[in-house]
């Protein structure tokens, strides 16, 4: 027989009101024991820590707050840590996996968004379309800024993945759909043969830079990648080039963006900085060979109820005594986002 778990929402109050609809909450209350608050955003007030006391589950999202050692004391009963979003790098730390907890992620799902737009952005670069878009708010009727972006056919270009995460996975399952040109990945955790499996050519960071016409990253933001993109593998790149980020600010040197798009030998579309935002100083905002979106790749709105779904269906597995299907350890935590 089906248990139902005491489960407590720990998320912001406006991140509760996107992600759980009326028929997200019906779902919850079918499969877990639910009581006040349902949802908190801090967990060190008396109403909080009662609720703390009693339960197995929680389901997490964005402004969850750290699930430290005290927390976890005042959850001794605490059995799975269930995350309605992507990272949970943010609330997550040794103390939760030395416990035994299980902590899952829907980050598989916030992978989709974030790989259609990313090839979006990868057939738009072989074009120079954002650019071109800029330079007619410039020069209008004088089409012969079309000619100074150079080649503008895509085929053939290569595109270097850094990165075969999540998302670095769905996006050469779209691109390979869609490109016949070379697309090489960069990344010394992937094995090379589901590199090749995928449809992509395993590679080294300095032998896939020059190669590049698009360089797209989607690697965690650890210690060793901070600014893993910087002086000189922005110079490894061919003229005209395309950076595309919508992983982390701090895989690029910012300073050294700056340097290599206002010389105007690099392209960027830019999802994610550092810092996030950009202050208003930068260069980046006004380069017509730059295009700033605010983090929106990602799951936003009402896309963020697919997250939601996720991780009830997680909670409907663990009432069930099924494995999880997206577990998070210590040991892949160390190399995910």
């Amino acid at each position: 027989m089906m248990k139902r778990p005491e489960t407590l929402l720990v998320m912001g109050c406006d991140t509760m009101r996107s992600q759980f609809g009326a028929s997200e909450l019906a779902r919850l209350r079918t499969v877990a024991a639910v009581g006040e608050p349902l949802v908190t955003d801090e967990l060190g007030s008396r109403a909080a820590r009662a609720r703390l006391a009693e339960v197995e589950v929680l389901i997490t999202s964005w402004g969850c707050p750290p699930l430290d050692e005290d927390v976890l004391n005042a959850a001794p009963r605490l059995r799975a840590v269930l995350h309605a979003a992507g990272s949970v790098r943010g609330h997550v730390g040794e103390a939760v996996f030395d416990r035994g907890i299980v902590v899952t992620t829907a980050a598989g799902v916030n992978a989709e968004p974030v790989a259609r737009y990313t090839v979006a952005a990868v057939l738009w670069a072989f074009k120079k379309v954002p650019f071109l878009a800029q330079d007619a708010r410039r020069f209008r009727d004088d089409w012969a800024y079309r000619d100074r972006r150079g080649e503008l056919s895509g085929r053939d270009r290569t595109v270097v993945i850094v990165g075969f995460s999540r998302v670095g996975r769905r996006v050469v399952t779209l691109l390979r759909a869609l490109h016949d040109g070379p697309i090489l990945v960069v990344d010394p955790f992937a094995e090379p043969a589901e590199v090749i499996a995928a449809g992509a050519e395993p590679a080294g960071l300095a032998a896939a830079l020059p190669r590049a016409d698009v360089l797209s990253l989607h690697a965690p933001a650890l210690p060793e990648t901070r600014r893993l993109i910087g002086d000189a593998a922005l110079a490894a790149l061919r003229p005209g080039a395309t950076l595309i980020n919508t992983a982390r600010g701090p895989l690029v040197d910012t300073a050294a963006l700056e340097r290599a798009c206002v010389s105007g030998r690099i392209d960027a579309i830019l999802d994610v900085t550092d810092p996030e935002p950009l202050p208003r100083s930068s260069p980046l905002y006004d380069l017509p060979n730059v295009v700033l979106t605010p983090h929106v790749a990602g799951s936003m709105g009402a896309e963020t109820r697919s997250m939601a779904d996720a991780a009830l269906t997680e909670l409907e597995r663990y009432a069930a005594g099924l494995p999880p299907l997206s577990p998070i350890t210590l040991q892949s935590l160390a190399i995910q986002a």
